[in-house]
């Protein structure tokens, strides 16, 4: 009864957290825009694993050893930045194209497999070291150290179920026949939107490399 209600709390607050704006979301509606709705499930199927990964990392205990070590953090900063620039750079470039008929690609995309909106879902949620840092406190604050195994695989199947709801309706939606429309008329200030938000994420990592007294 104790775990149910601690799992209960998990979900309560994780639901909070899945719908505020970040990265992950902007992905998701790039993708389902530009891509489709399958490219858009995809992505939110990658999303979750991220998801997933995160969350056994932190109840394995792994995912603290590696925030401990001020090496190996860095280099996930460094490493999340870059990615997330990257993905910011291209949404930014598709929207000075707007009139050039460029409109609908990412830049520096994957190379064009059925698998490239799953892993770019999978690398922009594992890439994002304050995605680390959230499950770290939200785990560490809810989840009771001695939780039974089944416990804590509940844990990190309702991680994983909600994350692949929430980005898998966030996809549907995008893509009914009315709202792609009127998206798609929106869809250059959906690109800067988007490139904007991936690009902050990034400044702030790197800002918090170059200077991380000033972020304390």
């Amino acid at each position: 009864m104790q775990e149910t209600s601690v799992l209960l709390s998990l979900a309560a607050v994780f639901a909070v957290a899945l719908v505020s704006p970040g990265p992950d979301v902007a992905l998701v509606v790039r993708t389902a825009l530009h891509q489709g709705r399958r490219a858009g499930l995809l992505s939110a199927l990658g999303l979750a694993c991220g998801i997933l990964v995160h969350g056994t990392l932190v109840l394995t205990g792994v995912a603290l050893l590696v925030s401990r070590s001020p090496i190996l953090f860095d280099l996930l900063q460094l490493l999340g930045a870059s990615y997330l620039g990257w993905l910011g750079v291209g949404a930014v470039r598709a929207w000075f194209r707007r009139g050039q008929g460029g409109g609908g690609r990412f830049d520096g995309d994957l190379s064009p497999s059925a698998l490239g909106p799953w892993v770019r879902g999978l690398a922009t949620n594992l890439f994002n070291p304050k995605a680390l840092v959230f499950f770290l406190a939200l785990l560490s604050g809810l989840i009771p150290a001695d939780m039974s195994v089944a416990g804590k695989l509940g844990a990190a199947a309702i991680l994983f179920c909600m994350g692949l709801a929430w980005f898998s309706l966030l996809g549907l939606a995008l893509t009914r026949g009315r709202n792609q429309q009127l998206l798609l008329r929106a869809a250059p200030a959906i690109d800067l939107a988007c490139g904007l938000v991936f690009l902050l994420v990034a400044l702030g990592l790197v800002g918090r490399l170059l200077a991380p007294g000033f972020w304390q």
